[in-house]
């Protein structure tokens, strides 16, 4: 569901918007009924599963040897 707010009326009832967030609406922002601004409900993320891969990444044997000064310095 997407519902246009002006922004006098976010400054006014901020609660009202939020609670339409939490519920997940997108709340298009708007000025003289010009839209401004887009906000979206955070979404959730999955879950991880520790070890599904397992195997799948490979690390090689210099992985915690320092890195040479022209990575530093940016020379190539």
């Amino acid at each position: 569901m997407t519902k246009s707010v002006e922004m006098s009326e976010i400054q006014h009832n901020l609660e009202g918007v939020l609670s339409l967030l939490s519920e997940g609406a997108e709340i298009i922002v708007t000025a003289n009924n010009k839209p401004l601004a887009r906000l979206v409900p955070i979404q959730k993320s999955a879950s991880r599963i520790a070890g599904l891969h397992e195997g799948m990444i490979e690390m090689s044997d210099d992985f915690t040897d320092p890195l040479p000064d022209e990575f530093w310095m940016g020379n190539s």
